[in-house]
């Protein structure tokens, strides 16, 4: 059976870093392109601009980078009431590397970026905890549990299972970077843990494979349906997706039109195009196909945010 979504707005909780990303045949290190970004950032844009009410929950700090970074979420359409200001602090920073052939690879500095003490403070948990239980989504990722001290993440646990009981549509994408963990059984404890309590999970093929060994993209929808997990999009890349629920399993396959650009935000974007779809009322496979269509326009521009006039015509509740 499929998920029933209350539309009542979208929310992703992690973090946004300042972006740099450099020219992928790397001739002239001087052409920087400046921007910002971050896993659930890019979903929360993307979402907002198929006109889905959205809004980021995260820290940043109080200086002019943080304002700036602010304003450019606003003038996209995304809430910011749930973003929490750190006096003296600044947001964290990563640099793009892509090869010719599209592929990325990135550099951070993040230690001490105010997104990691997002749930330290327990007054300001339950702040939110009383916030996003209106939402009809709350959206995080696997980068958006390594931040967090064994501590926080008890306590973003926490939240999560109260906005579960409230009715609140919680959805996961297993983002794995191994820089982020200590090891990776660390990952794969909090991955299942938060599986377990999500209504949707949209896992990557190889992260998968990297954290649970899976040697399939069935094997990774079959755990995780086992987990309790009610739809399941398992993203293929190039061969488009594996959508499962309950009583199916089928593949959606995706139009490639060339040789990527820059792949940053392709699963992000995908993510973004399916659950807006699905927030619309779209069935599971026609989402999908929204998820495809959408990362397939990402990936032929450079950095992880297109242009408005880049976005694909088809809107995100054209059922069509």
């Amino acid at each position: 059976m499929s998920v029933d979504i209350r539309q009542s707005g979208f929310a992703a909780l992690g973090e946004c870093m300042l972006e740099l990303s450099e020219p992928s045949d790397r001739t002239d290190a001087t052409q920087l392109q400046m921007g910002f970004g971050g896993d659930t950032l890019n979903t929360a844009l993307y979402v907002a601009r198929l006109g889905v009410p959205s809004s980021y929950v995260t820290a940043v700090g109080d200086d002019y980078r943080s304002d700036w970074m602010l304003a450019r979420w606003q003038h996209e359409g995304i809430s910011t009431d749930l973003v929490a200001r750190f006096p003296g602090r600044q947001p964290g920073l990563y640099w793009i590397t892509t090869t010719p052939e599209g592929e990325r690879s990135f550099a951070y500095w993040r230690k001490e970026s105010p997104a990691r003490e997002l749930f330290d403070a327990p007054n300001h948990v339950a702040y939110l905890t009383n916030a996003l239980a209106s939402y009809g989504i709350v959206y995080l990722t696997g980068i958006s549990l390594s931040l967090y001290s064994d501590a926080a993440r008890e306590r973003m646990f926490t939240t999560l299972q109260r906005l579960r009981d409230q009715g609140v549509t919680l959805c996961f994408d297993g983002n794995f970077r191994p820089a982020g963990w200590s090891s990776v059984s660390e990952a794969r404890e909090a991955f299942e843990r938060a599986c377990r309590l999500m209504h949707i999970v949209l896992p990557t093929f190889e992260d998968e494979q990297a954290v649970f060994g899976d040697v399939s993209p069935t094997q990774t929808a079959d755990r995780l349906r086992d987990w309790g997990v009610d739809e399941v999009v398992v993203k293929l890349g190039r061969d488009g997706c594996l959508v499962a629920d309950a009583q199916r399993i089928e593949s959606v396959n995706t139009e490639v039109i060339g040789n990527p650009v820059d792949t940053t935000a392709a699963g992000d974007s995908f993510s973004a195009g399916y659950l807006a779809g699905r927030y619309n009322g779209l069935p599971p496979n026609a989402a999908a196909a929204l998820g495809n269509q959408l990362a397939g326009v990402v990936i032929m521009h450079r950095g992880a945010i297109v242009p408005r006039s880049a976005m694909p015509e088809r809107s995100a509740g054209d059922a069509s």
